[in-house]
């Protein structure tokens, strides 16, 4: 007879596919939490309206007749948890959650084993079902570590924070003015944000020095010499969000070769800034 365990994931599940359209559903744990890069945490947690610590406390498989979308090799489970702590988020939460997630199967069909395990959940709350989550991503269940929750909980007040950079969309204009001694200049490259707010670079050209950058997140001109540091929420709104090359109209420097220093500006920002390495998907 089937345990009420597995009545709750069949009911679960059908309910999911009405909300299927929200979100992927979740993936397997990382095989190494040490790999989930500081792109990867901020992208779960600039995409989440919850983020939870939980201990799994039951799993029951989900038919795969009712667990449309499985990647090869996966099977769908119905969690239940224990909430440890919410860390972000205006749902009223209580002690026990629910939530659906994908995770690989071994050589011989096997899940891994969850229980009693702590997890850390990027997700949305279910509308008219309390108690219920949605991941917001294939990735949005991740192992508990320590210095995981450090890292996570670090980039959820810098999103909050009043002077939080804003989300970068794109380049919007870039001009270089060429000083009044040789090898003296400035290029500024101005952003378009989500929210339309103000957000430029500048660097700086003198003499004798290598070019000095810096960003503002504001109507002030940025501090030249002072760029982000790697794995700040600045770095991450420039290294993963501006483009490879800015639209050739928002080049509105002056003379051709204005224009390739204005570029080259643009290409060494983006050279000092290094690749936002992900390993989510």
């Amino acid at each position: 007879m089937p345990s009420r365990i597995q009545h709750l994931a069949a009911a679960m599940a059908g309910a999911y596919l009405a909300f299927a359209p929200l979100a992927a559903p979740a993936q397997a744990l990382p095989p190494s939490p040490g790999e989930v890069t500081y792109a990867d945490v901020a992208d779960l947690a600039d995409s989440a309206g919850l983020v939870v610590h939980a201990q799994v406390l039951k799993m029951a498989r989900v038919e795969d007749a009712r667990a449309p979308g499985l990647t090869p090799g996966h099977a769908r489970f119905y969690i239940e948890a224990r909430t440890k702590a919410l860390l972000t988020g205006k749902a009223a939460l209580g002690e026990s959650i629910r939530y659906l997630v994908d995770l690989p199967l071994d050589a011989k069909g096997k899940a891994p084993k969850l229980r009693k395990q702590d997890v850390l959940l990027f997700a949305r709350a279910v509308p008219g079902r309390p108690g219920e989550l949605q991941l917001v991503r294939p990735t949005a269940q991740q192992a508990w570590t320590g210095a995981g929750e450090a890292r996570l909980r670090s980039i959820l007040q810098g999103l909050v924070a009043p002077e939080a950079p804003a989300k970068v969309t794109g380049v919007r204009e870039l001009l270089y003015v060429p000083g009044n001694l040789a090898g003296q200049g400035e290029t500024q490259i101005f952003l378009k944000t989500a929210d339309g707010s103000a957000a430029s670079i500048t660097v700086r050209h003198e003499p004798g020095q290598p070019p000095a950058w810096g960003v503002s997140f504001s109507e002030l001109v940025a501090d030249a010499g002072r760029p982000p540091q790697r794995d700040t929420l600045e770095w991450y709104r420039l290294a993963c969000f501006l483009p490879k090359t800015p639209p050739a109209e928002a080049n509105v420097s002056g003379s051709y070769a204005e224009q390739q220093q204005a570029l080259a500006d643009y290409r060494g920002v983006l050279g000092q800034l290094g690749p936002c390495d992900r390993t989510l998907r």
